[in-house]
Order: structure tokens, then sequence, then C-alpha cells
């Protein structure tokens, strides 16, 4: 999958966000991910808005692989997505 193709949605103190963050990057999958707790003002609004459509409980990690959303670390559906 390209890196545009998975998305990951993160607060950079969350220990499952760092997981999955781990995992991705041991697979060697290319992904895009926004630590959301370093964003400001309007930007961090927008992505927050963006995840509560997705995500209306907008918990973390979120993970967006395709058009498949996965809410919190879930390495056994992670792989399924990936077809790891």
């Amino acid at each position: 999958m390209d890196a545009c193709d998975v998305t990951l949605y993160a607060l950079s103190t969350c220990i499952h966000c760092k997981d999955c963050k781990e995992f991705l990057n041991g697979c060697g999958v290319r992904y895009d991910c926004i630590d959301v707790d370093q964003l400001e003002g309007e930007e961090r609004k927008i992505i927050l808005e963006k995840i509560k459509e997705i995500n209306p409980s907008c918990s973390f990690p979120t993970l967006i692989i395709g058009d498949k959303v996965i809410v919190g670390f879930r390495e056994d559906k992670i792989r399924e997505c990936l077809n790891l």
C-alpha cells in the first residue's frame, strides 16, 4: 500500500499509539502519522473533527487502512487489513 492509503492518528504520549507505530514500522508499512496532541489551533480542530467522523469516540490510536478503520492497537485486525 502507498503511504497515502495508511494513516495513523495518534497521541505522542499514548503507549498504544507507540505500539502501533512500532508494529507498522517493523512490518515495513509506509504510513502517514499525525500526532494530534502536537497540532495547534485550527489545524488541530479540523483533524479532531475528521477523526470524530470515522471514530465518534475520538479515541487513539485511530488507524485508517484504505477504507477500513481500526480503533485501538489491534494487531490481528491490522495484519488482516494489510494482508500480512
